[in-house]
């Protein structure tokens, strides 16, 4: 293969720009060169439309083992301990860096001290224990955290520009331990394959709603970093487990505007149509149940009464109280035609988040060396069969911090290489049919809604992964055949993601969180995290 000197050179090559990127980044910042490639602009992505907060201990009638023991029940047995208690031990000196970076969370006038934050409460919780941004945290956070690397002498950010492959030592022919090197990208504006060389790459890519054909998440969320790290070698576990947002506006303009838990959490009720509540019916916590229960619950009460949509209504709160606490939902609502101080609002369930991913260790550190995964692209065990609300943007700074302590303890000792493999497009042909890629994008995100759904079967499970091995069969050859595109680029990855959904699907024997099978209604005696390898995987 022939080698290159490569078009960007770095210590830290980070793929992608949200909460996790950003704040690895800014800590990195201080000792080494970073590189953030940002899918689109720097600023979009899941983070961004992040609205409800991060869980923290600041209540002094709260407590760490309080947090540790919500989120174990909410994720149904499959929690690691030590990495939740990892988590919730450390979430309150990472959203106080937060703070200190110039984030300003909500504060309550009638409080004092330290404890002067509004914080709310969420379904699973059973403390208010959510630092909040009026309904728009994470539009805050992001915007802090762009602001503060745009501004940094030691961070360059690469727009529109998304990671092909990674880069390893043992492809390239270096002698040593197997480890990454570096990573092919795709320059968008320039439409052109560069090579990018680090001692070390994080992926923080987010998760992978997309490959649903309704969601609540960005158009960028297609499971990239998952894909990637599979390919390299890395294992993957509990991809089954992928959460539906309860309530995501049904409207045909607003397919992926979600209505914020916390709605629930200041008291809004799930209405059938005829204006009926319906979730005591199906959990003593009611509103405030885990988001499995409650989209399980919506869904039912669709199929059983034959209808398109359930309604969130919170019009039985002083009209004042709604408009201070939910300013952006009850404006937003209102570009749609629905005031939400006086009416319900329709709603469905939406791809939301993504449980499972890279397997990683409690610094981020995957199974090929030098390679770390951080946020929602991450299996670190916190969210087990179903994540609580308001913990996803809490891993991505605890883990942020965690593998920025790791990285500057271990790249020291990692020595650069000079040149990199160079991309080699000498064989390909510009596409002719690029209605090919529309068709497989779209087949793939229908099947995957009709058969790995909220509630899945065997069969259903069976006849998606036929289709999907034919589908990866026909974007293989496409891909060695025709320059890259976005579009590509992200149904190769997808497809990729869809398979090991679907295999960890089939894999768990039982109805759990999450993933809830007619065929295995019942819990097994033993909770065990479904875990898969690749076939060139190599034990660190």
């Amino acid at each position: 293969m022939m080698k290159t000197t490569p078009d960007y050179q770095c210590d830290v090559l980070i793929v992608g720009s949200g909460a996790a990127g950003l704040s690895l980044a800014l800590r990195l910042a201080k000792q080494y060169q970073v590189t953030v490639l940002s899918k689109a602009q720097v600023n979009e992505g899941s983070t961004l439309y992040a609205q409800g907060g991060i869980a923290a201990v600041f209540d002094e009638t709260d407590s760490i083992e309080s947090h540790i023991e919500d989120t174990l029940i909410a994720g149904a047995g499959l929690c690691d301990r030590e990495a939740v208690s990892f988590v919730a031990s450390n979430a309150r000196h990472c959203v106080q860096w937060l703070i200190d970076n110039g984030v300003a969370f909500d504060l309550d006038p009638q409080a004092a001290g330290d404890m002067r934050y509004h914080l709310t409460r969420e379904g699973g919780h059973s403390h208010r224990r959510i630092l909040h941004s009026a309904d728009a945290t994470g539009h805050a956070v992001e915007t802090t955290l762009v602001s503060q690397a745009l501004s940094h002498p030691n961070i360059r950010i690469l727009e529109r520009t998304n990671a092909v492959d990674l880069i390893l030592s043992d492809k390239s022919g270096l002698p040593g331990p197997r480890r990454v090197i570096g990573a092919w990208i795709w320059n968008r504006n320039r439409e052109q394959v560069e090579t990018c060389r680090a001692r070390a790459v994080v992926v923080a890519t987010g998760g992978a709603a997309k490959v649903y054909q309704y969601t609540t998440n960005p158009d960028i969320a297609s499971g990239d970093g998952i894909a990637m790290a599979w390919r390299a070698g890395c294992r993957v576990a509990n991809l089954e487990f992928n959460q539906f947002h309860p309530t995501c506006l049904f409207h045909p303009q607003a397919q992926n505007f979600l209505l914020t838990e916390a709605l629930r959490g200041e008291g809004a009720w799930l209405l059938r149509p005829d204006g009926s509540r319906f979730m005591p019916d199906f959990d003593e916590r009611a509103e405030l149940a885990p988001r499995d229960i409650v989209a399980r619950a919506i869904d039912h009460e669709m199929k059983r009464l034959g209808v398109d949509c359930m309604y969130l209504d919170i019009s039985h709160q002083p009209e004042a109280f709604v408009r201070a606490h939910f300013p952006m939902i009850y404006e937003k609502l209102l570009t749609f035609g629905f005031d939400l101080t006086k009416e319900p609002i329709p709603i469905v369930p939406a791809a939301h988040y993504t449980c499972g991913g890279v397997v990683v260790d409690q610094h981020g550190q995957t199974d090929v060396s030098g390679l770390f995964a951080i946020g929602e692209v991450s299996y670190t065990g916190l969210h087990g069969a179903n994540r609580m609300a308001s913990n996803s943007l809490l891993e991505c700074l605890v883990y942020g911090w965690s593998a920025a302590e790791e990285l500057m303890r271990t790249l020291p000792a990692i020595e650069p290489v000079t040149e990199l493999p160079a991309w080699d497009e000498s064989q390909v042909d510009d596409a002719d049919e690029r209605v090919v890629i529309q068709h497989n994008w779209h087949e793939l995100r229908l099947f995957m809604w009709d058969y790995v759904g909220i509630v899945r079967t065997t069969r259903r499970l069976e006849r998606a992964l036929r289709r999907i091995n034919l589908l990866q069969q026909e974007i293989d050859e496409y891909y060695r055949h025709f320059r890259l595109s976005n579009n590509l680029l992200e149904l190769r990855n997808l497809v990729q993601v869809a398979e090991l959904m679907v295999r960890c699907a089939l894999a768990r024997k039982e109805s759990r969180g999450l993933h809830f099978i007619r065929d295995y209604p019942a819990l097994l005696p033993e909770a065990l995290p479904t875990v898969l390898a690749p076939s060139g995987y190599i034990k660190r």
